[in-house]
């Protein structure tokens, strides 16, 4: 047994003895040893000078290795000259040049016209357009790195000299407080003005969860105020409105189509936009037609940019992106997506198809009995946009843009509900497609003037045969909008300046209306020419402590000879260094709307169409916001409050989606809201952390209808939101969830129906609004990677799921009559499920 023990023992120990020499083996040593044991060992000398090789440290190489082998290994971990002059004498030197190239941190883009400049050297070294840069090692171990836009940086060749070849990362600079009062806000890439206004840059976008690539009108659910009750981006809510009183501008140019996959997806390619502008309250007297708020995409950028191109997809479409560098002064930027949908059923794919074609469960209240629906489509949608950038001379720039957006679907309803099946075909397309030509001029330092020449179409093409009974809707809905604005902009002094300009619009509306029973035919045009004169001035104190934008908006309805006078105000100041107030208010109009004639049952998708006001019985919206906030900001917390009130007049109940009692009716009304919007945030270095809650309470008032006043649609009173995110170098990880309460219902009075009329009978509702649907939650997460393959290439994969509870949520409840059986059917829409999706990006 001790035989055995120290045998072990014994074994353990040469173990360890073994273990520990290759630990020493793996120990760096100045390279200044290494040569001496060379030295030693094959009887040469190394002549060299200290400074050269002083920074280095290596492991040694294995002294089994021949004298080749072994000034082989130094060349291959070092930067260093290595020269055999004879047998016995051998020269080391540093390498004369070391070069690079130099980057943005954050959308790892080359960078030229860098400046690297030594303090005791005439001339600066400049980066090439491509980031590239060189220089001897001869100059100043200290350089100093600027270029504009970005931190100053100081790198020392000492940090560097171990290797000839060096990547250098600028930090962008962060707006001045001239400008911004909070950045990154929720996350990288977004931004708070002292407007009022939110920005977000999508190119230097971090990450949020459930997204997996920086969609424009998913990511602006995530500041308060801003949902969209039905999950969609077509239906987006902000601040207790509607969807069609939010203006959506791409480059000047207004889009009246907004999402693809019937609102589960935005029409808005991420990998375009530079700079996305969120007014909620306080926009500039340059927006009308909205009394909500604005959305403004703009994907021009300040400079020529250098050619790039990325190709990516994820489990729904692919995509490409490529802007090409014609001249010093012009480029070309084309971009296209495309979905799959119709080709490969993707799990994604599978998980959005039930949730806009979900099979729906028609429930009779009066024996419980399931009706089920079937269904099957072929559904594709496809977008692009094309770009045009020309510096001319000094002074002047032109930009012409190109943007079309698309959706097909042929859709094919079975009935199972019978021993006869019931097969029903519809189909619809969606198009919006529109053009601009955008001219600047700076005058001089002082002066500047914009031109905006844009033209767009929308058109919704539909037929849709009910499947429980033997009603066809054709349904065809065209809009034409065209205009120019004219800005120009002239800094007074210092603290003042002065803009002001011109705006034209032309809309044409068109609408057919047949049903073959009950037999309808309805065919409308209307046409609109509207002017508005623009007078702006805005003050910005020397010390930043005040800002103050104060603006007027003259429109002429010329169709009705009627002037709408709409004053904007935009006030900041700084109460303290932490603490700073913040008062916006508006009143602001629109002309065109749009409008639910006829409530299909076409599984929640596309059912609304564009009208004009005819300032009677479609009356012209108007809209009264005022809100008071204060933004708090000290080291890495930030709160924000703010308070609001909105009232918008000139509703009707046929633009407000109704279905219960005030479907096919049409009063008129408004709504009004006050809510309190309330946001707490924390970085800790690469971990962000924020909560929000929004509270709202929304109403109705209609004095034709009794009772006048009661819940919006889409009245949520409360809603919690939170969310944390980790950024480390090119990892980003973020976990979030969202709750609200639930929002309003009109449920039947009983299960009775009110027979006045025979072959028409109707459900006895309770008051409008009176019940509620259950709370609502979700818990998302999204996760992802770069990787530099290269200096010039770049691979981006992220992954994502929503619903991670894979929780049921009713997101609508509506009540219809079943004339089979003269019952009443209760009809759900639920939640999208839990649903993953994967991104890839190539980047070249």
């Amino acid at each position: 047994m001790t035989i055995k023990v120290f045998k072990y023992f014994l074994l353990f120990f040469i173990v360890s003895l073994s273990t520990f020499s290759q630990e020493r083996n793996t120990l760096k040593i100045p390279l200044k040893d290494i040569l001496t044991t060379i030295s030693n060992q094959h009887e040469v000398g190394f002549s060299y000078i200290d400074e050269d090789i002083s920074v280095f440290k290596l492991i040694p190489p294995n002294s089994k290795l021949s004298l080749k082998q072994k000034l082989t290994y130094l060349r291959k971990n070092t930067s260093l000259f290595i020269n055999i002059l004879d047998e016995k004498h051998i020269t080391i030197s540093s390498k004369k040049t070391l070069y690079g190239y130099v980057f943005d941190k954050e959308t790892n883009k080359p960078l030229g016209n860098v400046t690297f400049k030594n303090p005791n050297e005439a001339l600066p070294i400049i980066s090439q357009e491509n980031g590239y840069f060189e220089f001897t090692k001869s100059i100043s171990s200290a350089i100093v790195i600027s270029c504009i836009g970005y931190a100053t940086k100081t790198i020392t060749i000492k940090n560097i000299l171990q290797q000839n070849f060096t990547n250098i990362y600028l930090d962008p600079v962060i707006e001045t407080l001239s400008e911004v009062v909070v950045s990154n806000y929720l996350t990288t890439g977004i931004s708070k003005k002292l407007s009022g206004l939110y920005e977000v840059k999508p190119k230097k976008f971090g990450i949020l969860p459930g997204l997996i690539e920086p969609d424009i009108l998913q990511t602006i659910q995530q500041i308060p105020g801003i949902n969209s009750p039905d999950e969609t981006i077509s239906n987006i809510s902000v601040r207790g409105g509607t969807h069609d009183q939010n203006l959506f501008l791409w480059n000047g140019i207004r889009m009246f189509q907004t999402g693809h996959f019937f609102g589960l997806i935005s029409a808005f390619n991420p990998s375009l936009a530079h700079t996305i502008k969120i007014y909620k309250n306080g926009s500039s007297a340059f927006y009308g037609e909205s009394v909500s708020s604005v959305i403004d995409i703009s994907t021009h950028p300040k400079e020529v940019e250098s050619s790039n191109t990325n190709i990516g997809g994820n489990l729904i479409s692919t995509d490409f992106y490529s802007k090409i560098k014609t001249s010093s002064t012009s480029s070309i930027e084309i971009s296209g997506r495309r979905s799959f949908t119709d080709l490969i059923s993707s799990p994604t794919y599978k998980k959005y198809y039930n949730r806009v074609f979900q099979n729906t469960i028609v429930t009779n209240l009066n024996s419980n009995n399931i009706i089920n629906y079937k269904s099957s489509e072929d559904f594709y949608f496809y977008d692009f946009t094309t770009q045009f950038q020309k510096k001319i001379g000094h002074k002047n720039e032109l930009i012409i843009d190109l943007i079309g957006i698309n959706n097909q679907l042929a859709f094919t309803q079975n009935s199972i509900a019978s021993q006869t099946p019931i097969s029903k075909n519809s189909n619809l397309s969606q198009l919006n497609f529109g053009g601009s030509l955008h001219w600047k001029t700076n005058w001089n330092e002082k002066n500047s003037t914009q031109f905006n020449f844009y033209g767009t179409t929308y058109k919704l093409n539909s037929t849709n045969q009910a499947i429980e009974s033997n009603q066809t809707l054709d349904q065809q809905n065209g809009v034409f909008d065209m205009g120019f604005r004219v800005e120009n902009q002239y800094k007074l002094n210092a603290v003042f300046s002065f803009n002001n300009g011109y705006q034209y619009n032309k809309i044409v509306v068109s609408n057919i209306d047949q049903t073959n029973f009950p037999s309808f035919y309805r065919k409308s045009k209307e046409v609109q020419e509207n002017h508005a004169l623009i007078l702006e001035t805005q003050y910005n104190s020397i010390n930043n402590a005040t800002f103050l934008k104060s603006g007027i908006r003259i429109n002429y309805l010329e169709k009705f000879n009627k002037f709408i006078v709409e004053p904007r105000i935009q006030l900041n100041h700084k109460l303290s260094n932490t603490l700073n107030l913040e008062i916006l208010a508006e009143l602001k109009s629109q002309t065109s709307s749009q409008i639910i004639d006829l409530q299909q049952d076409f599984l929640g998708l596309e059912k609304r169409r564009w009208t004009l006001t005819n300032d009677g019985t479609i009356p012209i919206q108007k809209s009264q916001q005022l809100s008071l906030g204060f933004t708090y900001k000290n080291k890495k917390w930030l709160i924000t409050l703010d308070n609001y009130y909105k009232r918008v007049t000139g509703i009707t109940s046929s633009d407000q989606g109704f279905q219960n009692q005030l479907e096919f009716t049409n009063i008129y009304g408004e709504y009004t809201i006050c809510g309190t919007e309330f946001l707490i945030q924390k970085n800790f270095n690469h971990f962000h952390t924020w909560l929000s809650y929004t509270f709202n309470d929304n109403n109705y008032s209609f004095k034709e209808y009794q009772p006048n006043v009661f819940p919006n649609n889409v009245d949520i009173a409360h809603t919690f939101s939170w969310a944390g995110s980790y950024e480390w170098n090119n990892l980003k990880i973020a976990l979030g969830s969202k709750w609200h309460s639930g929002k309003p219902t009109t449920i039947p009075l009983n299960n009775n129906l009110v027979s006045d009329y025979p072959y028409s009978p109707k459900i006895n509702y309770n008051n409008p609004n009176s019940g509620r649907l259950n709370d609502y939650f979700q818990l998302n997460f999204s996760a992802s990677q770069n990787w530099d393959l290269n200096s010039k290439t770049k691979l981006s994969i992220g992954v994502s799921i929503l619903n991670i509870l894979n929780k049921k949520n009713i997101l609508n409840r509506y009540y219809r009559v079943n004339t089979t059986n003269n019952s009443i059917e209760s009809i759900d829409t639920y939640s999208l499920e839990r649903t993953p999706n994967l991104s890839i990006k190539l980047s070249i």
